[in-house]
């Protein structure tokens, strides 16, 4: 494992453990999974991608596991265009770009994200009256590899 994934791994397997949540090994294997994997996976992925490692887990174990996860902010769920729900490693807020037409998701790591957050949640609470319990960004298209798939001209400006 890269120092860089290790120490993601440590610092957020210290933040469940300063809330009081048990590490196990299924934690602890399906944390490092969403960290290291950047394909925002289903269950099922997941239970393919550490089979080798937890070849008994139950589904049951990896939902609960999910949901733990979420609950602690370490993790969001991405609802996918087929009604199912995708998963991603949350440790370094970021926004997504998703594909209107395959359904791919990229992440989007931008040094101006908690300014955006915070403009959004602002003008939210100031139009609304909300009480902003969380907020994920998302922008929707057609990506490069559909556009040329699609012959669709991108009207990028520079």
């Amino acid at each position: 494992m890269p120092a860089t994934t290790n120490t993601t791994l440590k610092h957020s397997l210290a933040r469940l453990k300063k809330q009081g949540i048990r590490i196990t090994p299924q934690r602890e294997i399906i944390l490092e999974y969403l960290i290291t994997h950047h394909n925002h996976p289903s269950v099922e992925t997941i239970r393919d991608g550490i089979e080798a490692k937890l070849p008994n887990l139950s589904v049951a174990t990896i939902y609960n596991t999910l949901r733990l996860l979420v609950d602690n902010g370490l993790v969001i769920e991405l609802p996918n265009n087929d009604g199912g729900i995708r998963y991603d490693f949350f440790g370094f807020p970021h926004y997504h770009a998703i594909c209107e037409n395959c359904g791919k998701i990229i992440d989007i790591f931008d040094d101006d994200y908690p300014a955006l957050v915070q403009h959004v949640q602002a003008t939210t609470r100031e139009k609304t009256g909300f009480l902003i319990t969380g907020t994920q960004l998302e922008v929707s298209g057609i990506c490069p590899e559909c556009q040329q798939k699609l012959h669709i001209a991108n009207l990028k400006k520079d």
